[in-house]
């Protein structure tokens, strides 16, 4: 099922969160080569915009309409599982990977998903502090789990209350 999320309900700053298109897939493979030592190529990255059980979103620069961030969740049987969340370098500490993440966490709400995880790098504090902040809470770790480097992984997950309830 595809989002209907529109411009309007995800605005920070200058910044409009809007559904993640194919047009946004050159662009999030140059952010992917800038922010991971293991990047995903532009076949992979249409996985955000071609699944049905996934949704996914992207964070424009309204002045200049260039990507600043965006971010991707599987979904399925009232659980979800964030698989990507980037930002462009020049972008970051702008609120741009806050509004991804908040705008995952309002489609979950919406479609009564209760539960939603992630796997984020153990030395990467910005991150951890962002999920953190969001309410996720680490749960258990993934022994090396990212590659170039090696490094383990912290699972952090969110229980999330629904509009089902």
């Amino acid at each position: 099922m595809k989002a209907e999320t529109t411009e309007k309900e995800n605005q920070s700053g200058g910044f409009s969160v809007l559904p993640f298109e194919e047009r946004h897939i050159p662009e999030a493979a140059r952010i992917e080569k800038l922010c991971f030592s293991d990047p995903w190529s532009p076949g992979a990255l249409e996985y955000l915009c071609r699944r049905d059980t996934v949704f996914a979103v992207a964070c424009e620069d309204r002045d200049s309409g260039r990507l600043a961030a965006y971010g991707g969740m599987e979904y399925a049987a009232g659980e979800g599982h964030i698989i990507n969340v980037a930002t462009h370098p020049s972008f970051r500490r702008l609120g741009c990977a806050r509004s991804v993440l908040f705008s995952l966490i309002g489609f979950c709400r919406e479609r009564g998903i209760g539960y939603l995880d992630l796997e984020v790098r153990k030395s990467n504090a910005p991150a951890i502090s962002l999920y953190s902040g969001a309410g996720f809470v680490p749960v258990a770790v993934r022994k090396r789990y990212y590659r170039f480097p090696s490094e383990d992984a912290v699972i952090m997950s969110l229980n999330i209350v629904t509009n089902e309830e």
